[in-house]
């Protein structure tokens, strides 16, 4: 008698129950994706302060840096740039080492998981091209951020890996570690409201 296949199901809070190799928007909620994020450690957790650096806390920051450097951008690119990083709810956060490590297979889990998540919230499966470069822009600008204010991080070492960030573009941006409850709450509030405003 054949094996049946691995479960490649999780289930949510919500009460859905995500396929991760076949996922449909139908099974994706704002509120599992803000919670699992908002438990998820970036920088494997080692960061200063009392509570870790949650994905979602990092989303909110990268979201504001995408349209304090892209004023004009419509409110859906703000969406996706606060969704950049949202298949971590169910796959966690991998440093870069790591994702290198695992191999394709980790990228092409995490584009379906986010042509999935698109599409539930109003997006295109895939972003343009440009809007995904300016994303991807201001996640390094967050990383540096992050690197120099919460891990530890000397600005020329951050300079080096993530780029020196003009000094216009960080200004008055401070990062402050919170209960994982109160970034929950600051996420599924921003993705309502920027949904609200599309």
């Amino acid at each position: 008698m054949p094996k049946a296949p691995p479960r490649a199901w999780q289930r949510m809070l919500s009460g859905r129950r995500l396929d991760l190799l076949d996922p449909t928007p139908v099974d994706i909620e704002i509120e599992d994706i803000a919670h699992g994020l908002a438990f998820v450690a970036r920088w494997n957790g080692q960061t200063i302060g009392d509570f870790a650096y949650s994905v979602a806390e990092h989303s909110l920051l990268v979201e504001a840096l995408f349209a304090r450097m892209n004023p004009k951008a419509p409110v859906k690119w703000k969406l996706a740039a606060l969704l950049h990083d949202a298949p971590e709810y169910v796959i966690g956060d991998m440093i870069s080492p790591v994702k290198a490590a695992v191999g394709p297979g980790y990228g092409a889990l995490d584009d379906r998981l986010t042509a999935a998540i698109h599409l539930r919230f109003g997006l295109p499966a895939q972003i343009p091209k440009t809007v995904k470069q300016q994303i991807k822009r201001a996640d390094k600008i967050s990383a540096w951020l992050e690197a120099t204010q919460i891990a530890g991080f000397e600005p020329h070492e951050a300079d080096r890996f993530f780029g020196k960030p003009a000094p216009e573009t960080i200004k008055g941006l401070e990062i402050s570690l919170r209960p994982p409850s109160d970034v929950r709450r600051d996420y599924t509030h921003r993705c309502r409201a920027l949904m609200q405003m599309m």
